[in-house]
C-alpha cells in the first residue's frame, strides 16, 4: 500500500489512522517500506506518524544525533502532538532516546528495537569504493538474519545513497556523532514505561547491547526474537507487532497516574 506523504511547512509526514500518536524514526539507511506492516497493522487502533527524517538536508554542522532529534522536536511541536508512543529503529531509536531525556512531557511509551545509543557496529572497517554495488549488497544483508530480507530494491536506495559523494560526508557525521553520544549515564533518567524488542541475530547492536538497556533503562522490558537482525519490524513483522500489541495493551488498561 502506498500512503500519502503529507507537508507542513518543512516537515514531510506520513499519518494514517486516528487515536493516541505512534511515531515512528526511522534508521540511517531507513525509508518507509521498513515500517510497512506496522503501519497496517496499527493505524486500525493508533495516529501512525513517520516523519521524514532530513538526513542528507541538515547542514553538516547539524548532521548529527542532536540535529535529528531538534528536527523531531519542532514536528512534535508544529503538530501539536501529545501522549506518543514513540518508536526507534537504529539510529532513530538514538534519536528517539535523546528527545525523551531532554523532553519527557509528551511522550508515554518509548519503544526501541536496534537502538544505537550504547554500541554499534557500523558499516564495518572500510567504506566502499563508490559504485561497488555488490560490496553494499553484501553489507546490506548483513542488517537481516535471512539475508534474502535485502530486497533489490532495499540494496539499490543504499546503493544510491553511498554512491552519492555528500550523503556518503553526511552519513558517516551521522555515525560518528551516534558513536560519541553515548548515553549509558543518563538513561536512569527515564521514567516511561520502555519496551526493547531485539533480534538475537542482530551483528549491529547485538544482543548484549539489548541487555545492557534493559539493565539501565528503570521501567523496561526485554523480548528477544530468533532468525532476527536488527531490523526485526522488517524481517519478522508479525512476532514484532504482537509483542508491541501486549505492550501497548497493558498500557491501556494501566490506571493513569
Amino acid at each position: 500500500m502506498n500512503y500519502e506523504i503529507k507537508q507542513q511547512d518543512k516537515f514531510k509526514f506520513i499519518e494514517e489512522g486516528e487515536g493516541e500518536p505512534l511515531l515512528l524514526l526511522h534508521g540511517l539507511f531507513g525509508a518507509l517500506s521498513n515500517f510497512r506492516d506496522l503501519i497496517e497493522h496499527f493505524r486500525q487502533r493508533y495516529k501512525v506518524v513517520v516523519p521524514m527524517l532530513p538526513l542528507f538536508d541538515l547542514d553538516i554542522f547539524h548532521t548529527s544525533v542532536g540535529g535529528l532529534e531538534k528536527y523531531v522536536q519542532k514536528f512534535i511541536e508544529a503538530r501539536g502532538y501529545t501522549g506518543i508512543h514513540l518508536l526507534g529503529n537504529s539510529l532513530g531509536g538514538h534519536v528517539a532516546l535523546v528527545h525523551i531525556l531532554k523532553h519527557p512531557e509528551k511522550i508515554k511509551s518509548l519503544i526501541l528495537t536496534g537502538s544505537s545509543g550504547l554500541f554499534e557496529n557500523g558499516m564495518g572497517d572500510s567504506y566502499p569504493k563508490r559504485g561497488d554495488y555488490e560490496y553494499i549488497k553484501k553489507k546490506t544483508q548483513l542488517t537481516f538474519y535471512d539475508p534474502n530480507t535485502a530486497t533489490k530494491e532495499l540494496v539499490d536506495e543504499v546503493f544510491e545513497i553511498t554512491n552519492n559523494r555528500i550523503k556518503v560526508i553526511k552519513i558517516i557525521a551521522l555515525a560518528k556523532s551516534a558513536i560519541r553520544n553515548n548515553l549509558g549515564e543518563e538513561l536512569n533518567q527515564i521514567k516511561q514505561p520502555t519496551l526493547l524488542i531485539w533480534g538475537n541475530n542482530d551483528t549491529i547492536t547485538p544482543p548484549f547491547v539489548g541487555k545492557e538497556f534493559n539493565r539501565l533503562i528503570p521501567n523496561s522490558e526485554l523480548h528477544f526474537v530468533d532468525k532476527c537482525g536488527h531490523a526485526p519490524m522488517m524481517e519478522v513483522p508479525a512476532e514484532f507487532n504482537q509483542i508491541l500489541d501486549g505492550f501497548l495493551n497493558k498500557l491501556s488498561v494501566a490506571p493513569q497516574p
